[in-house]
C-alpha cells in the first residue's frame, strides 16, 4: 500500500513537471496561418503586341510570385474597353481585394471607380497611364522622356550623326507628347545635323504605319532614317520599304520602340534596315504587382517612401540585343 501511494505521488509530480516544461519550451498549439493578401490586377486585353506582352508578363508574374509567397493571391482581369474595365474593377472590389494594380485602358473613365477603391481602404497602384488626379498610393511608369531621348541617341548612333528622317508617333496623348518633346530636344542638342522631314501619328498599328510609310516614300525621296515609336508600327514601315524595288530607296536605318521579340531578332540577325530599338518593357506590370504586395506587407504604406517607381528605357543594338531577346514571349 505504501509503495502504491509513493508511486502515485511520484507520477503526479512527474506529470506536473512535464506539463510545466512543455509549456515553457514553446510546445503550444500551432498559430493561425498568415493572412493571404488578395491583389486584383486590371489590365487592357491583348489588342496589339505590347498589350499582349503585358498580359503575358502579368500571368508569369502571378505564377512566380504566388509560388514564392504564401501570403499572396493575384486575380488578373483583362478588359476590352474603358467601361468593361470599370465593371471588372467593381467586381474585384466585391471579391474583397486588399490592393488593386490598374493599367488604364483610358484613364479618365477609371477615376471614379479608383476613388471608390481608395475610400474603401484598398491599396492602389497605377501603372503606365496616369489617372487625371493623383489618388494612387504608388505610380509605376516607364521613363517616357527617357524613351524619346534614347530613341534620338539610337538614331544619332546608327546614322552617324547626320541625315534626314521621318517619324511615326503613337497616338495623341500626354505620353506621346512627352516622348516627342524629348526626342526633338535631344536631336537638337546632340545631333543637329539630323533633320526631321515629317512626324505623324501611326497609332501603334502595322497597317496604318505601312500606309504612312508609303506616303512618306512618295513625298520625300531623300529619307535616310525612320523612327517608329512602336515596334508593331515599325513592322508596317519595314513592309512598305521591302515592297519597293531594291536599291530605289536611300534609307540606311530604322529605329523602333518597345523592344518586341520580332524587332530584337531582326537586330540580332543584322537586318539591312532595322538597326535599333528602345525598350519600354511590358514587364512594367510586374513592377506594379510587386509594389502592391510590398505596400500591403508594409501596412499599406509604400516601402522606403517609394510612391513613384520609374522603369528606365534602354537602347538595343546588334551588340547587346541578346540581352533583350525573350523568344517565349508573345511580344
Amino acid at each position: 500500500m505504501k509503495n502504491f501511494l509513493l508511486l502515485s505521488v511520484l507520477t503526479a509530480a512527474v506529470s506536473l513537471f512535464v506539463g510545466c516544461d512543455s509549456s515553457e519550451s514553446g510546445n503550444k498549439a500551432p498559430s493561425a496561418a498568415p493572412k493571404k493578401w488578395k491583389i486584383g490586377v486590371s489590365i487592357p486585353a491583348a489588342t496589339h503586341g505590347w498589350s499582349g506582352g503585358v498580359v503575358w508578363h502579368a500571368e508569369r508574374a502571378k505564377e512566380e510570385m504566388e509560388k514564392a509567397s504564401a501570403d499572396a493571391e493575384f486575380m488578373i482581369v483583362t478588359s476590352s474597353d474603358a467601361q468593361d474595365q470599370v465593371n471588372r474593377i467593381e467586381n474585384l472590389m466585391v471579391r474583397g481585394v486588399d490592393a488593386l494594380v490598374v493599367m488604364a485602358q483610358e484613364p479618365g473613365p477609371l477615376l471614379s471607380v479608383c476613388e471608390q477603391a481608395r475610400k474603401k481602404g484598398i491599396y492602389l497602384v497605377v501603372v503606365s497611364n496616369p489617372l487625371p488626379k493623383e489618388i494612387q498610393n504608388v505610380f509605376v511608369n516607364g521613363d517616357n522622356s527617357g524613351f524619346g531621348a534614347a530613341a534620338a541617341e539610337a538614331m544619332g548612333l546608327v546614322l552617324k550623326g547626320q541625315g534626314n528622317i521621318v517619324v511615326m508617333e503613337g497616338y495623341s496623348s500626354p505620353i506621346n507628347t512627352e516622348r516627342m518633346d524629348a526626342f526633338r530636344k535631344t536631336l537638337a542638342a546632340k545631333y543637329p545635323a539630323i533633320r526631321i522631314l515629317d512626324s505623324r501619328l501611326a497609332y501603334y498599328s502595322p497597317e496604318k504605319a505601312l500606309a504612312l510609310m508609303e506616303n512618306y516614300i512618295q513625298k520625300y525621296p531623300d529619307i535616310d532614317g525612320v523612327w517608329a515609336g512602336d515596334d508593331d508600327a515599325l513592322l508596317g514601315a519595314v513592309k512598305a520599304c521591302e515592297e519597293r524595288t531594291p536599291g530605289s530607296l536611300r534609307i540606311k536605318a530604322m529605329v523602333g520602340g518597345g523592344g518586341s521579340r520580332k524587332i530584337v531578332k531582326k537586330i540580332m540577325d543584322s537586318d539591312p534596315l532595322v538597326k535599333a530599338t528602345v525598350t519600354y518593357p511590358p514587364q512594367i506590370i510586374e513592377e506594379g504587382m510587386k509594389a502592391a504586395l510590398d505596400g500591403l506587407r508594409n501596412g499599406k504604406v509604400p516601402p522606403n517612401g517609394q510612391s513613384r517607381i520609374t522603369v528606365p528605357s534602354r537602347i538595343v543594338l546588334h551588340d547587346n540585343a541578346g540581352q533583350f531577346y525573350f523568344p517565349e514571349s508573345v511580344y
